[in-house]
């Protein structure tokens, strides 16, 4: 089992560095533009960007909050209130939660979820999980971008694993921005209960208490990540943050 990472201060996660995107970043790999002008990021290509509707470098997009500074739900319940009733509701939200995907309806031209594409935050779920889906929310339909989001937490566009990244980081579980091949070691091996990241060296998609949230498969360039459909995992290698 790999090592679990520190995490960093809130305060400096805005400012921490990364060198690579959605692949590893060996010695022959492309240099291709990251999303802030001038920038660029040598890494292996995202084997799923051809249907991520990738925007050219230097798309002007607002830039996204820092992840650590999100608000969740008025009222979410922390996570010892959570613990304590968690045995006693889990059934009926799990129950909710899947009635909640199974009503949700896709964007034409993919598998995008509709409305203004964000998930509502659940109150029983750990606090962890909240901050996930806030800042999943935060970027649901951020342009894509190869290699955006490794400059910084802190983009205007994010490429797969830099979407991922971007989500673990509000959840308080990444310090720094990694690709798809770091990802592999992040957390430990196997599935999690509300939070399990599918990696491999040319891509990076995630799940979040049960929905799907991938840069490939969306329904148009400014469309969610959030889909209502299950990825392929064949190939993939899954991890989670033990306890989640």
């Amino acid at each position: 089992m790999a090592s679990l990472r520190p995490l960093a201060p809130l305060a400096l996660i805005a400012a921490l560095l990364a060198v690579s995107g959605c692949g590893s970043s060996g010695a022959g790999s492309a240099k291709r533009p990251a999303a802030d002008a001038g920038s660029t990021t040598a890494e292996q290509p995202d084997s799923q960007e051809a249907s991520s509707y990738p925007v050219p470098a230097g798309t002007k997009h607002a830039s996204a909050a820092a992840p650590g500074t999100l608000d969740v739900a008025y009222g979410a319940a922390s996570n010892a209130e959570v613990e304590s009733e968690l045995a006693a509701v889990h059934a009926s939200e799990h129950r909710a939660h899947a009635n909640t995907v199974a009503d949700l309806k896709p964007v034409p031209g993919g598998e995008s979820i509709g409305g203004n594409g964000t998930l509502p935050i659940p109150a029983n779920v750990p606090g962890a999980v909240q901050r996930a889906i806030a800042g999943a929310n935060e970027i649901a339909d951020f342009p894509y971008v190869f290699g955006g989001g490794h400059a910084s937490f802190i983009d205007s566009a994010y490429d797969c694993s830099g979407s991922v990244s971007y989500v673990l980081a509000a959840a308080g579980l990444l310090s720094a921005p990694e690709d798809s091949t770091q990802l592999e070691s992040w957390g430990a091996p196997g599935p999690g209960r509300y939070i399990t990241v599918y990696t491999n060296p040319g891509h990076a998609y995630m799940y979040i208490d049960g929905v799907l949230y991938d840069t490939a498969g969306r329904s148009g360039p400014y469309t969610s990540r959030w889909q209502v459909s299950a990825a392929d995992n064949e190939g993939f290698m899954a991890r989670h943050w033990p306890g989640l």
